[in-house]
């Protein structure tokens, strides 16, 4: 990011909290949770406030819609998450879990390792990836879970992913809440 460029932000209510979005603009560059990890570590401090651009306003429907229980998808807004080229990878892997399922950290190793030609991934890399993910919700990594069905590994927390998944009619009647570790 470029120091001389306007960057903007804002609030937003949601039936799982408060959520600030970031934008340079033209572009959605992040959607935190209120007290989510990493909470805006890829965007500039001193963003100016500013609840009325396109893209947020396009924001708040998409959240709206997602929110009554639509189907909205990733594609539908301009966003451009800030990260590694590896980081970018897995975030256009997570666009493309359908809604309502869940896929395992494994499993995007499988995929991008093919995308990639390489013979495996490791499935902690793809973790990093998908926790420092600045587009919650819209970028859907709550539905990444662990390979035993373990919600693990959720930056907004594992009670968030749970009402994501549930408002998302996701089958979760293999997965559980880990006794202890990151997502809780």
């Amino acid at each position: 990011m470029r120091n001389d460029k306007a960057y903007y932000s804002t609030t937003c209510n949601s039936p799982i909290g408060l959520l600030t979005l970031a934008s340079d603009g033209a572009n959605l560059l992040g959607l935190w949770m209120k007290g989510q990890k990493y909470h805006g570590s890829t965007t500039f401090k001193n963003m100016v406030e500013n609840r009325d651009i396109p893209v947020f306003c396009a924001t708040r429907k998409w959240l709206d819609r997602y929110f009554a229980g639509e189907e909205p998808t990733a594609s539908e807004l301009p966003l451009a998450p800030i990260g590694s080229e590896f980081r970018q990878k897995v975030w256009r892997i997570l666009c493309d879990i359908p809604y309502g399922k869940v896929i395992t950290y494994g499993s995007i190793a499988k995929i991008l390792a093919v995308k990639m030609n390489k013979e495996r991934m490791s499935s902690q890399a793809i973790g990093g990836a998908v926790g420092h993910n600045p587009v919650s919700i819209i970028i859907p990594c709550h539905r990444v879970v662990g390979s035993d069905g373990n919600l693990t590994g959720y930056a907004g927390g594992i009670a968030a992913k749970i009402k994501l998944l549930e408002l998302e009619a996701a089958d979760m009647s293999q997965l559980f809440i880990p006794r202890k570790g990151s997502a809780l």
